[in-house]
This record gives structure tokens, sequence and C-alpha cells, in this order.
């Protein structure tokens, strides 16, 4: 009653064997009968608001060009008669109905229902595979994380065994001499330790052991070397313990003492000798 069928056949638009099924299906069903009673109504209203009465003068002048032929019309009688009876027959036969398939509507019916249900079951595998990727995108970035402490780890404690190595190798160096310089008047607790090289002109000063007040930003200690009486630059530090260990100064081929002095930011051409912290000759 949905599928529009019953519309086809009031319209005529159904083959002789559409025909039948439809009207076996009116006498078995009466709901089926009242619908096509309603649909043969309604397409009979709307055929008669449509309709247009032809005016008398075009009625007059179609029945004027017809003509009659009393003999023929008589003769013809039975003719027309007989193909009217035919034509009763013809219709009995197709008005024998037979049952309606509805194999092709049932196949588009479960054909979308199938395809609804793989929609559905789609849209779930996606929020799936969207969870999943979210869950993986939250993996990988605690993994990234990981590594990156664990390289961090890794970095420092590289560092740490090539400091480690190099206080091993200038400790165990005959061609260092340790100096240690010695608190003066301006500081006497400070103290720190010089390891120069004369042979390599290498100049390292132990920043993990020394001992050195703590100066302001504007300030930073600068070591200086007493070479035949007069002071050699040597370069700038701040006075903050460090895990490097070993800072390696400026080079210089010999000396007789070093001393560190307290000097504005970047270092000055010529020691200032009333802030001299430590000194040691070697």
């Amino acid at each position: 009653m949905e599928s529009g069928v019953l519309e086809l056949y009031v319209l005529g638009d159904l083959t002789p064997e559409e025909n039948l099924k439809v009207e076996e299906m009116a006498a078995l069903y009466p709901e089926v009968k009242a619908e096509l009673a309603e649909i043969e109504k309604t397409l009979g209203e709307l055929a008669d608001s449509y309709a247009i009465e032809p005016s008398e003068s075009s009625r007059d002048s179609f029945l004027s060009k017809l003509t009659f032929n009393e003999e023929e019309n008589i003769t013809s009688l039975p003719t027309a008669k007989a193909e009217h009876n035919s034509q009763e027959t013809l219709n009995k036969k197709e008005a024998e109905v037979i049952p309606l398939n509805n194999t092709k509507l049932n196949f588009y019916k479960y054909s979308f229902a199938a395809c609804f249900a793989l929609l559905i079951m789609s849209v779930a595998a996606l929020f799936v595979l969207y969870g999943n990727l979210q869950e993986s995108k939250e993996q990988l970035a605690v993994l990234q994380s990981s590594n990156q402490d664990y390289a961090n780890q890794v970095n420092y404690l590289d560092k740490k065994v090539e400091s480690t190595n190099e206080i091993l190798s200038v400790y165990t160096n005959p061609d260092f001499k340790m100096v240690e310089l010695k608190g003066t008047a301006n500081s006497p607790e400070s103290k720190m330790l010089v390891a120069f090289n004369p042979k390599e002109q290498k100049v390292m000063i132990d920043m993990k052991n020394m001992s050195m007040p703590t100066h302001d930003e504007n300030h930073q200690y600068q070591l200086w070397a007493l070479v035949d009486g007069k002071p050699v630059d040597l370069g700038v530090f701040d006075g903050v313990v460090s895990e490097a260990a070993m800072k390696k100064m400026k080079a210089i081929d010999k000396a007789q003492a070093f001393a560190v002095t307290l000097e504005p930011k970047g270092g000055s051409v010529n020691p200032t000798l009333e802030k001299m912290m430590v000194m040691g000759a070697i």
C-alpha cells in the first residue's frame, strides 16, 4: 500500500500481470480495496478539477463534420457488438489476479537495513579507532618524555665522566704542577688549586673544591700569573662551585706564582691589588 503500486494501477501504468496481482490482493484484503477506492476517488476529483467544458460552437463544429452511412452503420453493429463482447472477455481474464510479488521491494528494504547497520558499525569502529589513536598519542608523549629524561641523565653522566677523567688526567700527569692558592688579608678563609703544565702550556683551576666568597653580578674573579715580576692576565671566572671541576684558562708556558683578584665583570687590564683574594707561589 505504500509502494506506489496501487497508484500506478489506478493510472493504468501496470502490465496486465501486475494488474491481476493488485486485483487479487484487493480481493483478499479489504484495506487494499478501500485504499484503491480512495485513490480512484482522489484522482477522479483531481481530474474533474482540471476538466474543461467545450464551448457550444466547438461541439457543433465537431458534430457537423461527422457523416454516417446508414447501411454501414446497420452492418457494422454486430461487428461492434462482437468486438465489445471480446473486450469484456479480455477484461474479465485480466481481472483474474494472482498474488502480488514483493520480492524486489523486500530486496530494497533489506539492502537499506544492511547499509544502515554497516554505517552504524563503521561509526562505532571509527570511535574505537579514534580512542586507540588518542591513547597511543598519550603513550608516545610519555615515552618521549621518558626518553628525554633518560637522554638528559646520560648527557649529565657523560659530562661527569668526562670531568672525572679530566681530573684524573691532571692529577696523574707528572707534567702538571699543583699550585695551592691561599687566602690573603682580604679573604683569609679563601683557597683554590691551580694546575699548571708548562710543557703543554696549560693552566686549569679546580672549580669543584675551591672556596671563594660570593660576588655580585657586576664583578668576577680574575686569575693572574706572575711572570718575571709582571702580572699576566689568564682570564676571568665566577666564584661558584661547579660540577665541571676543572676550568681551562689562558695558555702560558712559564710562571713563578698565581693570584686572584676581584675585578669588574669582564676583567681588567691590570690587577686591583687592594682586592687580591688568594695567592700562591710555584
